[in-house]
């Protein structure tokens, strides 16, 4: 066996759906050190493949950490055990000779089981829909960089901006929380100019939303943001709380008027 070259067994979660009963199944794999998590993933399946095997479902798209999709728990961490940086980025470098790897979905009700590895995370799509937008009319809009917006302000906008709804905060959190990511949508539109119009009803909104998908509430346990691979601060969450508590202030007094 060549130097760069390491065996593993991994213990994969396998689950043909959300209404059936999941079991981990182990795999002898050998991978290029050079791989990526995704890569290796690759090869176990060409290898179940070529047994006439199901291969194992897992999710995937850019491979670059910018769309979030690769969520995995590996070895019980969300994308596994490099901070700051999503499965797809994750290389076999990190991991020894020998080494067992267990492989599982996200855990929440709110992020059912689909197949395998996969879940459905579209609650986080109907919390955006709920309000993580800003409304424009079509017409004369004016240029977003004509706005001028301070330095401290937009940084903390970008911060906020750069969440790429993985996931992985609602699976390091106990109690399936997604207030870390709702906060920096919240904080991301809140915090720009062209968001104040409606930051009250959309805090308002998204927070109904969140609750209504059924993840838990939020402990400050601080899990979620020592997982997230973008490194999002909880500071957003404190941002949220406050916008919410201005949000149903302002409507009681609107009401009373």
């Amino acid at each position: 066996m060549a130097h760069d070259e390491i065996r593993l067994t991994l213990n994969v979660w396998r689950q043909k759906s959300a209404g059936q009963a999941g079991k981990f199944e182990s795999y002898q794999v050998t991978a290029n050190t050079h791989m990526s998590f995704l890569e290796m993933l690759d090869v176990l399946n060409e290898q179940l493949n070529s047994q006439k095997k199901d291969p194992v479902a897992f999710e995937h798209d850019c491979r670059e950490g910018i769309c979030g999709a690769c969520s995995l728990v590996i070895n019980g961490r969300p994308h596994g055990p490099m901070q700051g940086t999503t499965t797809c980025q994750l290389h076999m470098r990190h991991f020894d000779d020998g080494d067992t790897i267990w492989i599982e979905p996200y855990r929440a009700k709110a992020f059912p089981v689909v197949k395998d590895l996969v879940v459905d995370r579209s609650a986080f799509d109907r919390i955006i829909q709920s309000g993580g937008y800003v409304s424009v009319n079509t017409g004369g809009t004016p240029d977003g960089n004509a706005i001028p917006i301070e330095q401290e302000v937009a940084a903390k906008g970008f911060n906020a901006a750069a969440c790429i709804g993985c996931g992985a905060c609602v699976a390091a959190c106990p109690n399936a929380s997604a207030m870390l990511f709702t906060s920096a949508k919240v904080t991301h539109l809140a915090t720009m100019p062209q968001g104040h119009v409606e930051a009250q009803q959309r805090v308002l909104n998204m927070v109904s939303q969140m609750d209504g998908e059924g993840f838990g509430l939020c402990s400050n346990i601080g899990a979620c943001e020592a997982e997230c691979p973008k490194e999002i601060s909880i500071e957003n969450i404190a941002q949220m709380n406050r916008e919410y508590i201005a949000a149903v202030f302002g409507s009681n007094r609107q009401a009373a008027k």
